[in-house]
């Protein structure tokens, strides 16, 4: 099979996998983008894939071109770019994301041909070719704070054709020299919309980006700027994308939040903690939204430093300034009630109850029927959340 061929039949699957994943044909002006970006033109020599186990196996197309090509034109994310911690560890810090997620996010974008864009995170270029196929090269704008992304991108944006302002700088300022912007799209998620943001989109302009909380990463935020000055929009029930860099925390239960010598508070609750961080998404980002800078973890072998052991199985909870935590223990036997330990200024483990009685007393609302009043608030902005009607 000669390229060319290949590469049509690589992308024809591509689209059916997205059109399956969508439940409808992808439009016809994304269809023509996808055609003009080819995705294997952003993708390094080496990818990282899923290996099933909760880790990733390396792909490589000098070794392996045609795993690597397979992997190419999935409907599935694959990290790029991995960062080694302070302790050692490696955490994905860059990835090339879910094709259909892209086109979604470009769906609500609901810009027009000719009008000016400003991409937040640059990562491999794809979105930003994506960006000028549909809006024109010289009305985008992309930025990342990581230089040798901003490189490597650039290479690949020349050779697809595309020719975006490429800009090695803080995403969280946004981009002030070709402000304002009909519409800000981001490619990594936020806790709470940078003010840069808001003041540099223009009134009727839109802002898309992918949402987070210490307790959830799930929901993309679908805001359009008002004539006030504010922003308003919905969580839109898909997206989940690594947080900004500027609102990460590095807090870590046992090395910074469990001290010798915390005598915490112990009660029960009737409450099981799978209500609240199991499967249901919708619980967990009414609770996220709700109970904010707290975070949550399992722990299946629960003897370490903590509130005693004979637990089966722990939920451990934390907040961001690391000075609460709680933990509720299932006990492997019974499912109508459950110990807990409490600790610091907060009580977390009733903050997230409340959040929870919350939830489910306004009916259980799916993520689509919270709505995200952005407010400006000094150098930041703040948000409130509201319930639409069913």
């Amino acid at each position: 099979m000669n390229p060319c061929t290949a590469l049509d039949a690589a992308l024809g699957d591509l689209l059916q996998q997205i059109a399956d994943h969508l439940g409808a044909p992808v439009p016809a002006p994304l269809r023509a983008a996808l055609h003009a970006a080819p995705r294997h033109l952003f993708l390094p020599p080496l990818l990282w894939l899923r290996d099933g186990n909760g880790g990733y196996e390396p792909c490589d197309r000098a070794q392996d071109p045609e795993r690597w090509w397979h992997a190419a034109y999935r409907d599935a994310p694959l990290v790029t770019q991995f960062t080694e911690l302070p302790d050692g560890d490696l955490i994905p810090s860059s990835s090339a994301s879910m094709p259909s997620m892209v086109i979604r996010m470009l769906r609500a974008l609901e810009a027009r041909p000719g009008q000016r864009v400003l991409e937040i995170g640059t990562g491999t270029g794809f979105n930003a070719a994506l960006l000028s196929h549909l809006y024109g090269s010289e009305n985008v704008t992309s930025v990342d704070i990581d230089p040798d992304l901003i490189h490597r991108a650039e290479r690949a944006l020349r050779t697809s054709g595309h020719r975006p302002s490429v800009r090695c700088a803080d995403g969280a300022e946004g981009w002030p020299p070709a402000a304002p912007y009909d519409a800000i799209i981001a490619t990594c998620a936020v806790r709470t919309v940078p003010r840069p943001w808001l003041d540099q989109t223009a009134t009727g302009g839109r802002i898309v980006t992918p949402w987070d909380t210490a307790w959830c990463n799930y929901g993309t935020l679908i805001a359009t700027k008002q004539p006030d000055g504010t922003a308003e929009g919905f969580l839109a029930p898909y997206g989940s994308f690594m947080l900004i860099r500027s609102q990460q925390v590095d807090i870590e239960l046992h090395r910074d939040v469990l001290r010798p010598g915390q005598t915490p508070e112990r009660s029960t609750t009737r409450l099981s903690p799978w209500s609240v961080a199991g499967n249901d998404l919708n619980a967990q980002a009414y609770v996220g939204l709700s109970v904010p800078g707290v975070w949550h973890s399992w722990d299946t072998e629960p003897d370490g430093p903590g509130p005693g052991t004979g637990a089966h199985t722990r939920l451990w909870l934390a907040d961001d300034q690391a000075t609460s935590w709680a933990s509720v223990d299932y006990d492997g036997h019974r499912t109508t009630t459950f110990a807990v330990s409490q600790y610091g200024p907060r009580n977390l483990w009733d903050e997230v109850t409340r959040a929870h009685a919350q939830y489910v007393s306004a009916g259980r609302p799916t993520l689509d029927r919270l709505r995200l009043h952005i407010h400006p608030e000094g150098p930041a902005t703040r948000h409130e959340v509201r319930l639409a009607t069913a």
